[in-house]
C-alpha cells in the first residue's frame, strides 16, 4: 500500500480496530501476524482516513423524480416538496428503502461517519425519523450514523405547539442532535434558547441551519455564538452563508465570537451553489461561508453535501469527494485541506476518535486506486476498499476494457 507521505508497506491492525504500526519489512509482518494482528497491504492502493458526511438530508435524498422542481430555485423546491407530501408520495417503506440506498452509496464511497438532518413536526410528526432509524439499523455495524431533528417552523410563538411536541417525541425516540432554522423563525432568540435548553437537559448536541441567505443583515450566527458561550452543549452551525458576504472587519468580530464559543461550522457548497445567488445575475456570489477566515481563527470547519438528487439539489452522488472537489474549486482550498474537511474535521465536530494510519488511530480507512490526495479528489476513482474499525465493510472493483484499434 501507499501512504500520502510516500511511504509504502502494510498496516498492522489490532482486534480492537486500531492501527498498531506500518510494516515495511517481512520479518515485522510475520511477527505482527503471529501476535494476532490483521495485516493489510491493499494491493498497492493509496490508504487514507475514511470519508465522513457532515450534513445530509437522507429523508429527502433521491426524490428528484418524486418531487420535481421545474424552476430549479428555492421556492420551486419548497413547493415541490410540499406538493409531494400532500400527494402521499413518501410512504414509510419507500422512505426506508431510499434512506438505505443513500447510506449504501455513502458507504461504498468510503464514508464511515454520517450526520443527517431529518424533518420532524407538522403533520408528519416523527414519521420520517422512524423510517430513517429503521434504515440506519441495517448499517450500524459498518457506519456511525447520527440524526438531527430538523424541527418545522415555528418553534416559538403561536402555532409552535405541534412542532415542539414533535421535537420532544424525537428526543424520546433517540434522535442524536437537536436542530432547526432560527434565522427563519419569528423569534430567533427564543428558538435558540429553547434548542440549547432542551439539548442541555437531555445531553444532546445541537446542529442548526444558520443564515442560509446572502443578506448580510441576517447574522443569527453572532447571536448563537453569544448565547452558547456558557452553555455546556456541543454546537454546530451549518451554512452560515451571510457571513461570507461581510467585509473582513465585520466578519472578524463575528468569527471571534464563534471561536470563543467553540461553535463548529459546516460549509455546504453543493446546495448553496445551486440555490443561492439566483437574484444576482451579475458578479454572482458563490454562497459559501467565510471558510478561510474561520479556519484562521481556529474554528473547526467541515464540509458536507447537504441535499442529493432532490428538489433542493438536482444532482449529487452521495460521495464526499464531490464535496471536496467543490471546496477546491469554489472555496479555493488546497486538496489536502479540502480532504480534511470531509474526513478528519467531520469526525472532530462529531466527537469521533481520529481515524488514520498512525499508531493508536481508529482504523476507519479507504484504500483507493490513486497516488495522491489531489488525484483522489480530481478523479474520484470508483475502485475503493472501505474499512471500519479494521474490518472491510465495502469493496468496489472497477474494470475497464478499451477497444480503440
Amino acid at each position: 500500500m501507499l501512504l500520502a507521505d510516500g511511504r509504502r508497506g502494510a498496516l498492522a491492525i489490532s482486534d480492537s480496530g486500531h492501527v498498531i504500526n506500518l510494516i515495511q519489512h517481512d520479518g515485522d509482518r510475520r511477527s505482527a501476524i503471529d501476535s494476532g494482528c490483521e495485516v493489510h497491504d491493499f494491493e498497492g492502493r493509496l490508504l487514507l482516513p475514511a470519508l465522513a458526511e457532515a450534513h445530509a438530508h437522507l429523508d429527502k435524498s433521491l426524490t428528484a423524480e418524486l418531487a420535481p422542481n421545474p424552476t430549479g430555485d428555492l421556492r420551486g423546491a419548497i413547493e415541490a416538496w410540499i406538493e409531494a407530501e400532500r400527494a402521499g408520495r413518501f410512504d414509510h417503506q419507500s422512505m426506508v428503502e431510499r434512506v438505505a440506498r443513500s447510506l449504501e452509496m455513502l458507504l461504498t464511497s468510503g464514508t464511515t461517519v454520517v450526520r443527517s438532518h431529518i424533518n420532524v413536526g407538522g403533520a408528519i410528526g416523527i414519521k420520517y425519523l422512524l423510517a430513517a432509524q429503521e434504515a440506519a439499523a441495517r448499517f450500524r455495524q459498518a457506519m456511525d450514523i447520527e440524526f438531527v431533528a430538523l424541527t418545522h417552523m415555528p418553534m416559538s410563538g403561536p402555532g409552535s405547539e405541534v412542532n415542539l411536541t414533535a421535537l420532544d417525541d424525537a428526543v424520546h425516540a433517540g434522535v442524536d442532535l437537536v436542530g432547526g432554522c432560527p434565522h427563519l423563525e419569528p423569534d430567533p432568540h427564543a428558538c435558540i434558547d429553547h434548542v440549547l435548553g432542551l439539548a442541555r437537559r437531555h445531553g444532546k448536541a445541537v446542529d442548526l441551519h444558520v443564515d442560509e441567505t446572502l443578506d448580510p443583515r441576517v447574522l443569527t450566527l453572532s447571536d448563537l455564538a453569544e448565547r452558547c458561550r456558557n452553555v455546556q452543549v456541543k454546537v454546530t452551525a451549518s451554512h452560515c452563508v451571510s457571513l461570507g458576504m461581510l467585509d473582513r472587519d465585520q466578519r472578524r468580530a463575528v468569527i471571534d465570537r464563534v471561536a470563543t464559543a467553540g461553535v463548529s461550522v459546516v460549509a455546504l457548497p453543493q446546495t448553496n451553489l445551486f440555490l443561492q445567488g439566483r437574484d444576482h445575475p451579475v458578479a454572482t456570489p458563490r454562497g459559501l461561508t467565510a471558510v478561510h477566515d474561520l479556519v484562521a481563527a481556529g474554528v473547526t470547519v467541515a464540509a458536507g453535501a447537504d441535499n442529493a438528487q432532490d428538489p433542493f439539489n438536482l444532482v449529487g452522488r452521495c460521495d464526499p469527494l464531490e464535496t471536496a472537489a467543490l471546496m477546491v474549486m469554489a472555496g479555493h482550498l488546497l486538496p489536502d485541506d479540502a480532504f480534511a474537511m470531509v474526513s478528519a474535521n467531520v469526525r472532530r465536530l462529531a466527537g469521533r476518535g481520529a481515524a488514520g494510519t498512525e499508531p493508536g488511530q481508529v482504523a476507519d480507512l479507504i484504500a483507493i486506486n490513486a497516488t495522491s490526495v489531489r488525484q483522489v479528489i480530481a478523479e474520484a476513482p470508483a475502485d475503493r476498499i472501505v474499512l471500519r474499525g479494521g474490518r472491510v465493510v465495502a469493496r468496489t472493483v472497477a474494470h475497464t476494457d478499451l477497444n480503440i484499434d
